[in-house]
């Protein structure tokens, strides 16, 4: 299927949040300011967003909640993988002005989408200027890798992901203990590039490969984004802090 080509710069807003759960009611959650600034992206007063949790088996109870959650300001679609592509991945990829990708398991993830080629349909969709996003699962994949526990409890590396961005990335940086250190050994062993790491409900902006804007969910957030860095005479990695705003 040939798609009109767009002429805006590729972007992506990746990181750890997207959504605020509403508090004592289990499952209800809102646009938190990442999915409000990826929606405001696509430069459309109603966007057509389509959701993609291959990364939590096309959860029901997920993707509903996800549903519910912007049926009031976008036109929402999703692209299933189980147990079977519930369309043509570059029929569904096609009619998107963003495309948000929720959390789960990255290494399962990359695994399908590259057996349904999905993975070349996301890179002919960012480079046509459709909006790429997403959390967790779906922030790394669009990295180079980062921490997971995508094959059990204990944190190790994925290093497939799709390298839309040349960079490493962390997610979920100030909530779980292992993610921090893991990310310093994997970078200042070279095993991952520099990279770029998000707190909770904290989002970055790429244009083209570069970061350009811290993004939060919530607009009184003290939560920060960081970019890790092997230092020049191999021994160990820089921490840099970047707080909310352009960088």
């Amino acid at each position: 299927m040939r798609h009109p080509k767009r002429v805006t710069k590729p972007r992506i807003l990746a990181g750890s949040g997207g959504f605020i759960g509403e508090p004592g009611r289990w499952g209800v959650m809102h646009p938190g300011g990442i999915m409000q600034r990826a929606l405001a992206l696509t430069g459309k007063d109603r966007p057509n967003v389509c959701l993609v949790m291959t990364a939590s088996g096309d959860e029901a109870a997920y993707l509903a909640a996800t549903y519910s959650a912007l049926g009031n300001s976008c036109q929402v679609d999703h692209l299933a993988l189980f147990p079977q592509p519930n369309r043509p991945v570059d029929e569904a990829l096609g009619r998107a002005d963003l495309v948000w990708v929720g959390g789960g398991s990255v290494a399962n993830l990359l695994a399908l989408w590259r057996l349904h080629g999905v993975d070349e349909a996301m890179r002919e969709a960012w480079q046509r200027g459709v909006v790429l996003g997403g959390v967790s699962a779906g922030s790394i994949c669009w990295h180079v890798g980062g921490p997971t526990d995508s094959f059990g409890p204990e944190l190790m590396p994925v290093t497939n992901g799709l390298a839309l961005l040349p960079f490493g990335t962390g997610v979920h940086y100030d909530s779980e203990a292992g993610r921090r250190p893991l990310l310093h050994k994997l970078v200042g062993e070279a095993v991952l590039p520099e990279s770029l790491a998000t707190d909770d409900g904290i989002a970055i902006l790429y244009e083209g490969t570069e970061p350009v804007e811290v993004v939060a969910d919530k607009p009184d957030s003290s939560a920060s984004a960081y970019r890790v860095t092997r230092n020049s005479d191999g021994d160990g990695v820089t921490e840099a802090l970047l707080p909310v705003g352009r960088i």
